[in-house]
């Protein structure tokens, strides 16, 4: 399981590398969310014909993502361990009242927020991340049972199996693919039998086979991501007009501001299609940096776990990996869905899409990475947490 060996005495108190690198991220996002939705923004009632409503609704959730990014820091490892059941019992709760009609807000046949008044909480965001820390404590406080199928996964399949049934109540099957993919892969880095996880992973697709093929609409989204074309102005309609911006961008792009699909061609242009915008306006070049700083975020996240796992503190190790599988597996996600290689799916590209709930749970799992990095230099200078 995870392993114990002397490490290299830190230098610094932060890693600003890991902090410069997600604001360059946010930094991005922020540009590119005002490019691909001012034009909608600017013909659309709901925004008051104001061209900037995207732009200043994105500023304000940043500051308050880092706002609440500072706050998490503060936060000692070891009483997140001790809270993390009742974090992930909070979202269960959340999860259940998004659903009732009246306070849960339907979207495009969808029921996936809370309003708040000035702005929509998505409960599913704010699962991944106590997803991410109940994994971690359930497989730290199990360590012994790992080897055990019925007293070391089981009691964590029947959790993740209710949360997995209220998310696809909703319906929102991308967030159930990236909580299971947190929950197996730390349960799996935690000491799960391999023989054991094998088999769930056959278990599992077996099961994502049978949701697709039972639910019309997951079937139909299947058959219009395997040809597009067939029905470019139906079910491929998304998924056309995505590999058109690609297409259009080439090597170096249009310019900035310069992408067409964006102007009522291509849905939801500032949030699970933003990618596709970057290609569109930045070409291949821009897309190969996105996808170069998301490979330098996950695999900084690794590296801080395989740290913690060397100084054996568990949680904050298994922590670290979830996180890294979060991010990593959302935007794999993401990126797949906007060039063709995946269905739709309604998942945004963390840090750069347009949305508050996403971004201050992106922020809250960065400023838990820092903070576990943040006490291993602290450790090395003989303090204790």
């Amino acid at each position: 399981m995870l392993y114990a060996a002397r490490s290299p005495k830190p230098s610094g108190e932060l890693d600003f590398a890991l902090v410069w690198l997600v604001l360059a991220l946010l930094g991005f996002g922020l540009v590119m969310v005002y490019s691909a939705s001012i034009a909608f923004a600017e013909g659309s009632r709901m925004t008051g014909h104001q061209g900037h409503y995207f732009l200043l609704r994105q500023s304000i959730f940043l500051v308050a993502a880092m706002v609440t990014g500072v706050l998490a820091f503060q936060v000692p490892m070891r009483i997140w361990q001790q809270v993390a059941p009742f974090f992930f019992l909070a979202g269960l709760v959340l999860l259940i009242v998004v659903l009732i009609p009246g306070l849960g807000k339907e979207v495009n046949g969808s029921r996936r927020w809370i309003s708040l008044g000035f702005a929509n909480l998505q409960p599913s965001e704010l699962m991944k991340f106590f997803a991410v820390i109940y994994a971690a404590d359930y497989t730290t406080r199990k360590a012994a049972l790992m080897h055990d199928f019925k007293k070391g996964f089981m009691p964590m399949a029947g959790v993740m199996l209710l949360v997995g049934g209220l998310l696809l109540m909703e319906p929102d099957f991308g967030a159930f693919v990236v909580i299971i993919s947190i929950a197996m892969g730390v349960l799996f880095l935690g000491g799960l039998n391999g023989k054991v996880f094998i088999g769930l992973i056959g278990v599992l697709l077996a099961g994502f086979v049978a949701l697709i093929v039972m639910s019309p609409y997951r079937l139909q989204r299947i058959l219009g991501f395997l040809d597009p074309w067939a029905d470019p102005y139906g079910k491929g309609y998304q998924l056309s007009h995505a590999l058109i911006a690609f297409g259009r961008g080439e090597w170096t792009g249009l310019g900035l501001g310069g992408s067409v699909e964006k102007l009522f061609y291509l849905p939801e242009a500032h949030t699970d299609f933003l990618l596709a915008v970057i290609a569109e306006e930045l070409g291949f070049i821009g897309v190969a940096v996105v996808l170069a700083m998301f490979v330098m975020l996950v695999g900084k996240a690794f590296l801080i776990g395989r740290h913690a796992a060397r100084l054996e503190r568990n949680f904050c190790a298994l922590a670290a990996f979830g996180i890294a599988i979060w991010l990593g597996v959302q935007a794999g996600i993401n990126i797949g869905v906007n060039v063709g290689l995946l269905p739709t799916k309604g998942l945004t590209l963390p840090f750069l899409s347009f949305g508050g709930s996403g971004i201050v749970a992106n922020c809250i799992a960065v400023a838990v990475l820092l903070r576990i990095d943040w006490e291993h230099r602290q450790m090395m200078r003989g303090k204790t947490f």
